[in-house]
């Protein structure tokens, strides 16, 4: 069963350490740097979503160049969670909610445990209104 978050204090370590590289795709989106990006993810890793119907697959050195290094202008006003993390081994997921303007996304987030440490091996998204 996923472990929903209120605090880091409800989390395991092992459950912190699976966050660490969400925190750096939370720093990514903050800072708008792919270099974030890159430390988050495997390089093999996909971003994947139904987009007005249609399956979308980016590969990450194609998300990466959405990312220019100018936060967005309403950063201050811009949410991001963890809303849970489940951790089995190697392998963990979790999902996170992001509320960036207008639009609030979710995010799940496939996790492996690698001898750099944890990284987000997938990621599917749905944004919709907020």
């Amino acid at each position: 069963m996923p472990t929903s978050i209120t605090t880091a204090a409800d989390l395991s370590a092992e459950q912190l350490a699976a966050c660490q590289p969400i925190e750096q795709y939370f720093l990514g989106h903050a800072r708008d740097d792919a270099a974030h990006m890159r430390q988050a993810f495997l390089p093999t890793a996909h971003i994947e979503s139904i987009k007005e119907g249609t399956f979308t697959s980016w590969p990450l050195d194609f998300y990466c160049e959405r990312f220019k290094g100018q936060a967005a202008a309403d950063e201050a006003s811009r949410q991001r969670r963890i809303d849970w993390v489940e951790v089995t081994g190697t392998a963990a997921c979790a999902r996170v909610t992001l509320v960036h303007g207008a639009t609030t996304f979710v995010d799940y987030f496939v996790l492996l445990q690698t001898a750099e440490g944890w990284k987000i091996a997938n990621k599917a998204f749905h944004g919709q209104p907020t």
